[in-house]
């Protein structure tokens, strides 16, 4: 009779258990900041008719509004690499959070339209250096294998907050105005701020700055093409994201005759899909090892065919109907497009390289607001969502001219970039 197969050492058992911990306490907090992250941009998009109104502003400059964060969003996403590569993913996260809290309840005291510009920028300056510093914290604490699914639960709050923003957020707009939303969501973030502060596991031995790794230089980084394709890649998906995230309160008001104060609960449906649809492209990534095109083109077809569908349906029950559909797909495609070079690329360029895929995602909001509320102030709403169909397309595009797995990214790297054992922990 055969003998049993030898139990695992207990060092290497406790060593498991240990990993484990530390990377459910790291996508517990994470996922929590990135909540916070989005709720805090995302209560934009539900006051934006009321500080119209007050204001008196065009629909250009509501959507100018919204660019001023994202003009910022997108200059600080290298620096913000840069910062989390020299100083400490840790660290930067800590000052993101403490920053970004302090602007966005500043937000609320606005007085002018001049001032609410100002204000989202730099509120954009504090949330940019955030994803960098966040994406290393988690590539610090995780194993390369996991990567993709530990960050698709992270980023599903994204999609989370889609849903809670306008269940919370509509009450208290409602009941005390807009103003009060933003004091209530800044407060939320010193909670957030305290729990990382507090709780955020120690990186993996070798991967926190001053390790034997060097940080790579920026211009290394900024040369490296196929990062450039993906964040084309970024690009054309957050057109699509950011482009109805920021229009449909609007255009539900003002062309539906529907009130922002009663549609929390039909808000919240598109940001329901989003979520679970961001963990799943999560999981499809590990599971197809990179190989984004399997997700990307298939989804990203069904978007170019229901956006039009949505904006064109004659009964408001399509026009949901139609809008979850493309935002479930859309939301599917998030995780495929970090998948190959968060596999790839090792600890110490994670900071930078994820920087230039974000920056991508970023311009994409600086652009879609404003070109779609000057689509519909001259044509129509209509038009300014068909538009967002090429997002579609150039995601689609660029996820068949790009890597489809680690070996292949590497190679068009023309660098040896195998991450080094000492810079990831072994997988559980």
């Amino acid at each position: 009779m055969p003998a049993p197969p030898p139990h695992a050492p207990p060092a290497d058992t406790g060593r498991a258990a240990r990993h484990k911990r530390v990377v459910r306490t790291t996508v517990a907090l994470l996922f929590a900041a990135w909540l916070i992250d989005y709720a805090d941009r995302l209560i934009i998009n539900l006051v934006l008719p009321d500080i119209g109104r007050e204001f008196d502003l065009s629909r250009g400059e509501q959507g100018l509004i919204v660019s001023a964060f994202f003009l910022a969003y997108a200059l600080c996403q290298i620096p913000g690499g840069l910062l989390a590569d020299r100083f400490g993913a840790r660290r930067v996260t800590l000052w993101a959070l403490l920053a970004w809290s302090l602007f966005t309840a500043l937000t609320g005291f606005a007085w002018s339209f001049a001032a609410l510009l100002l204000l989202r920028f730099a509120f954009g300056a504090a949330e940019g250096i955030f994803p960098p510093a966040s994406m290393k914290a988690l590539a610090e604490r995780t194993a390369p294998a996991e990567r993709a699914s530990a960050n698709g639960v992270v980023m599903s709050s994204t999609a989370l907050a889609a849903v809670l923003t306008p269940l919370l957020a509509v009450p208290l707009l409602a009941a005390f105005g807009w103003r009060s939303v933003f004091y209530s969501t800044a407060a939320l973030g010193v909670f957030v701020v305290v729990a990382v502060r507090l709780w955020l596991p120690d990186p993996a031995p070798g991967s926190e700055p001053g390790s034997r790794e060097a940080p790579p230089r920026l211009g290394e980084v900024l040369r490296i093409g196929v990062l450039w394709r993906f964040a084309a890649m970024m690009f054309g998906y957050s057109t699509i994201i950011w482009g109805l995230n920021t229009w449909i309160p609007s255009y539900l008001e003002d062309e539906r005759g529907l009130p922002i104060t009663s549609l929390g609960p039909v808000l919240a449906l598109p940001g329901l899909a989003a979520a679970s649809a961001t963990v799943i492209g999560g999981r499809l990534s590990d599971r197809f090892e990179g190989h984004h095109r399997k997700v990307i083109v298939p989804s990203m077809a069904v978007v170019a065919i229901t956006l039009p569908l949505a904006a064109n349906s004659a009964s408001f029950t399509g026009f949901v109907a139609f809008g979850t559909v493309a935002i479930f797909c859309a939301s599917l495609c998030y995780m495929p497009i970090f998948a190959v070079p968060m596999r790839a690329l090792p600890s110490a360029y994670v900071g930078m390289g994820s920087a230039v895929l974000l920056l991508g995602g970023q311009v994409a909001g600086m652009v879609a607001p404003p070109v779609m509320g000057m689509i519909a102030d001259a044509l129509s709403f209509e038009a300014a969502f068909a538009f967002l169909v090429l997002g579609a397309v150039i995601a689609l595009v660029m996820s068949l001219l790009t890597p489809q797995d680690s070996d292949s990214f590497r190679a068009a790297l023309g660098m040896p970039l195998h991450p080094s054992p000492t810079t990831t922990p072994e997988p559980s």
